[in-house]
């Protein structure tokens, strides 16, 4: 049997993460085996390895759900993708498809759903096993650097197009300058949106990418900002942080009848009032995932640079340097890393 190194999450132990040997893996009818040609590393990713996560992992288990690559064989119930593909796929691993979110083209939302590399192996290897209704055709002009980068894009234009109320010239809020965070004020900003992008003193190289895509830049208490014009607040703010205090930073610079967009993590209980939602009459919104047809689009965004995602990209490290990569983004130093296993 065939063995490769792949990046493996071992336990919930803070660092019980290390490069194995296992066993590449057997395809069903449906499925297709690809052979990885970039796969980009998420802040979830991230979480695991120092132990912070907040959600359910099947250990062992292979990290790694931005990814892309060719296809090298194909199920024998597979239609429409042939070997040599040149292809990006989706999360959900596995879902129910007679769940009832499954049915209504929900699947991000099917309670059973199992991602990679948290539910299932992921991609940070050489070969990764995929569900072919997962994958998605990348044209030649998209490269796979670029392309590994999909999934954090869709993650933002779900959060923001299908989750949000932007109308051109609206004052936006991000808050959290990470890589989810400022791919959302770029999606708001295609959108038409005035962007303020919210950080911390240590989130300063980060910022300095947001200004490099146009975006304002704010340290610390973003309120005057949002109370310019009218002095009510912004139309909208997207919660991409990874605590769950910043929620109340939201509720008080959103004006009356705005929105909030929650798409960050945060494990951390609530230690504050909710009724600045109320009295505000604020919509507060939580996003998570995405599904197929924001894919489509998104491949399509990133294939015309319309959605220039060059300011993220930190870097690229072969396999086995996987936890300088790590490292590298934990510190803050880049925002995305890219592992290249072949």
């Amino acid at each position: 049997m065939t063995t490769m190194p792949a990046v493996v999450n071992f336990a919930a132990e803070p660092f019980s993460v290390e490069l194995r040997e296992i066993k590449a893996p057997a395809i069903g009818e449906d499925d297709v085996l690809l052979e990885v040609g970039a796969v980009s590393v998420c802040g979830s990713d991230l979480h695991q390895w120092t132990g912070q996560h907040s959600w359910k992992v099947d250990y062992p288990v292979v990290l790694g759900h931005e990814f892309c690559g060719t296809i090298a064989q194909t199920g024998a119930r597979v239609r429409g993708f042939r070997d040599g593909m040149r292809v990006v796929s989706e999360t959900a691993a596995q879902i129910d498809p007679d769940s009832p979110m499954t049915r209504c083209a929900l699947y991000n939302l099917d309670p059973s759903r199992k991602g990679f590399g948290y539910g299932v192996d992921g991609a940070m290897t050489r070969l990764v096993k995929v569900p072919a209704r997962c994958l998605h055709r990348i044209p030649d002009s998209l490269d796979f650097l670029h392309a590994a980068l999909t999934e954090p894009c869709c993650v933002a234009y779900n959060a923001v197009v299908h989750n949000s109320s932007i109308h051109p010239g609206d004052r936006v809020v991000v808050l959290g300058p990470g890589p989810i965070g400022i791919l959302c004020g770029l999606v708001a900003r295609l959108r038409g949106a005035m962007v303020l992008m919210c950080g911390l003193e240590q989130d300063r190289k980060r910022l300095e990418v947001a200004a490099r895509c146009g975006m304002e830049i704010g340290i610390g208490d973003p309120m005057e900002w949002a109370r310019q014009s009218d002095g009510l607040g912004a139309e909208g703010v997207i919660d991409a942080s990874g605590t769950s205090s910043t929620l109340k930073t939201a509720l008080a610079i959103v004006r009356p009848g705005g929105w909030i967009t929650k798409v960050g993590w945060g494990k951390e209980p609530l230690q504050f009032s909710m009724d600045a939602l109320v009295q505000k009459n604020v919509r507060l919104q939580g996003s998570f995932s995405h599904y197929w047809p924001v894919w489509e689009r998104v491949i399509r965004l990133l294939s015309s640079r319309q959605l220039d995602v060059d300011p993220l990209l930190g870097g690229t490290w072969p396999l086995e340097q996987w936890r300088a990569a790590f490292e590298t983004m934990h510190r803050g130093e880049i925002l995305k890393a890219v592992l290249v296993p072949s």
